[in-house]
C-alpha cells in the first residue's frame, strides 16, 4: 500500500510519516502551499516557505520522497471566499473544518492520487475505525483522539465516507507529550518546532485587516446591554416560560452559562438542568423555534433631545437615557466581530470585560455586555437546518420526531457538552443541559457518542 503522508512542517505530520515508514508501508510525503500574500499576516513573513523548508529536512531524515503541490487556487475559492461571504453576511465560519473537507481530503488527496497514492495520512489526532455491516458493507468510525488536550476530531466533522475510506491518522492513539518524545528520539527537525496557530495555511493574522481585503470598513455605534433589558424581553421571558416547562418535577431552572475560562465554560462550572426527556419529546416546533431565536435586540431605540450647556447656554445634542442600554462608542464595521468577542473592542470604563452579544450587520450595530454572567451571553438552544446536517456514518441519520442524547460541542476545544438533539421536519434543535456561552451562527456544532465516535455535526443556523 502507497501512503501519501501531508507533511507540513510540524512535529504531528512528521511522526506520522515516520511512524508509517518504521511500520513497512510505502510512504511518500507532500507538502501543499495554500497561501501567497504575506502581507495578510501579522509578521508579513511567508511562513509556509519555512514549513516547507522543515518538511524537506523531514522527508530527507526519514528516507522518503518529498513533492510539493501549489493548491491556492483552490483554497482561495473554497475556504477564503467562503470565509468572506459568511462574515459579510454577520455569520462566523470555521476556516479549519472547511480546509479539512475542501482540501486536504478533496483537491490534497486528488493530487496524491495522482502520484499512485492509495491512502492519505496527516498528523490529526484523531482515530479511525472499520465497522462491518451484518450484510458485510463497510464504514468507518470517526473517533476523538486519546489526547483530551489535542483531540482535533472536530475539525474533520465534515468529513464523508468515502474521504475517511482514504484517510489514515497514524498518531490519534498518542498524547502530544508521546508524539513529541517520539520526534526528539528521531532526531526530527521539526521535534522542538511550535504548534502552529491562526487560520489554516494562512498563519496568524489581525482577522479585521484580513478581512479588510473583500470587506469595506464603515463606523457604526456599540450599544451596551443592560440587564434591565431582559427583564422587559417578551422573547426572553417566553424562553423561560418554555425551558421551566420541560423541567423534571421539582427541578430549578438556570439560564446563565458557568464560567472557567475563554475555551471551557462547562457545566462543571455551574448547575445543570435537568430536563425531563418525555417533556423535551414532546415540545412543539414553535416552542422549539423561539428556544433556538437569538435575541436581537432590534426594539431598542435611541431618541434625542437638545439641551443648554455652559454659561453661554450653547445649544446641543444628546441621547435621552434609555433603561435598556447605551450606545457607548463606535466600531469599525459589524461584519468585523463574532458572538463572544472580547477583545479588541477598544471599549474602557467598565470594572469587567465587555463582550459582543449579537451584531446587526443590516443595521451596523454590535451589542455588548459587561461580565462573564451576563444574560445575553447565554443561550440553552441551537438549530441546525436541513441542508446543514451532516452524518459521517449516514445510517445513523435522525428521523423526524426522533430524539437523542449526544455529547455536543460548538468549537474545538470546549468540553463535550450533555445535550439532546430533537430530530423535525424544519430542522435538528440541541437542546443543551447547561446553558451555553456565545452560540455563533456559521459556526459548527459536532455531536459524539458516549464511546467518543464523532456521528455528526452541522453549521448553527441560529
Amino acid at each position: 500500500m502507497k501512503i501519501c503522508v501531508g507533511l507540513s512542517g510540524g512535529v504531528d505530520s512528521s511522526v506520522a510519516a515516520y511512524l508509517l515508514k518504521q511500520q513497512g508501508y510505502d510512504v511518500f510525503a507532500m507538502f501543499m502551499q495554500n497561501w501567497h500574500d504575506a502581507d495578510s499576516t501579522l509578521h508579513g513573513d511567508c511562513e509556509w516557505e519555512e514549513d516547507r523548508f522543515v518538511a524537506e529536512l523531514v522527508a530527507r531524515k526519514i528516507g522518503i520522497e518529498f513533492y510539493f503541490v501549489d493548491l491556492s487556487g483552490p483554497y482561495r475559492k473554497r475556504v477564503v471566499d467562503y470565509m468572506f461571504d459568511e462574515y459579510s453576511k454577520g455569520r462566523t465560519p470555521n476556516p479549519d473544518v472547511l480546509c479539512n473537507r475542501e482540501i486536504k481530503f478533496d483537491a490534497f488527496l486528488d493530487a496524491a492520487k495522482k502520484l499512485g497514492a492509495d491512502m492519505v495520512a496527516t498528523g490529526h489526532y484523531c482515530m479511525k475505525e472499520e465497522v462491518t455491516s451484518p450484510d458485510g458493507g463497510k464504514s468507518y468510525k470517526l473517533i476523538a483522539g486519546t489526547d483530551p488536550g489535542k483531540d482535533q476530531s472536530y475539525f474533520l466533522c465534515q468529513l464523508s465516507q468515502e474521504q475517511l475510506s482514504k484517510a489514515m491518522f497514524p498518531i490519534g492513539h498518542l498524547l502530544k507529550s508521546e508524539v513529541r518524545e517520539i520526534a526528539r528520539k528521531a532526531d526530527l527537525p521539526s521535534a522542538e518546532k511550535k504548534d502552529s496557530q491562526g487560520i489554516c495555511f494562512v498563519g496568524k493574522v489581525d482577522l479585521p485587516t484580513f478581512l479588510k481585503q473583500k470587506l469595506q470598513s464603515r463606523e457604526g455605534n456599540v450599544v451596551e446591554i443592560y440587564d434591565a433589558y431582559y427583564k422587559d424581553s417578551d422573547l426572553y421571558q417566553r424562553q423561560r416560560e418554555i425551558l421551566s416547562s420541560v423541567l423534571s418535577e421539582g427541578a430549578s431552572l438556570d439560564m446563565i452559562t458557568g464560567y472557567i475560562s475563554e475555551d471551557k465554560a462547562s457545566s462543571s462550572a455551574g448547575s445543570s438542568n435537568d430536563f425531563d426527556p418525555v417533556k423535551v419529546a414532546a415540545m412543539s416546533d414553535e416552542d422549539l423555534e423561539t428556544l433556538s431565536t437569538p435575541i436581537t435586540y432590534e426594539d431598542i431605540v435611541f431618541t434625542t433631545e437638545t439641551y443648554r450647556s455652559g454659561k453661554k447656554h450653547i445649544k446641543k445634542t444628546r441621547y435621552r437615557e434609555n433603561p435598556w442600554g447605551k450606545i457607548i462608542g463606535t466600531h469599525i464595521g459589524a461584519q468585523f466581530y463574532t458572538i463572544g468577542q472580547r477583545k479588541g473592542l477598544g471599549i474602557g470604563g467598565h470594572s469587567d470585560s465587555v463582550f459582543v452579544l449579537h451584531t446587526d450587520v443590516d443595521r451596523n450595530i454590535i451589542y455588548v455586555g459587561q461580565g462573564h454572567d451576563h444574560k445575553g451571553l447565554s443561550r440553552s438552544c441551537l438549530v441546525v437546518r436541513n441542508d446543514e446536517i451532516h452524518w459521517i456514518r449516514p445510517a445513523l441519520g435522525m428521523k423526524a420526531g426522533e430524539t437523542r442524547r449526544y455529547r455536543v460541542r460548538v468549537r474545538y476545544r470546549q468540553p463535550l457538552q450533555e445535550a439532546t438533539l430533537i430530530m423535525r421536519e424544519c430542522g435538528l434543535f440541541v437542546l443543551f443541559d447547561s446553558p451555553q456561552r456565545g452560540i455563533t451562527p456559521g459556526q459548527f456544532a459536532a455531536w459524539y457518542s458516549a464511546d467518543g465516535e464523532l456521528c455528526g455535526s452541522g453549521v448553527i443556523s441560529r
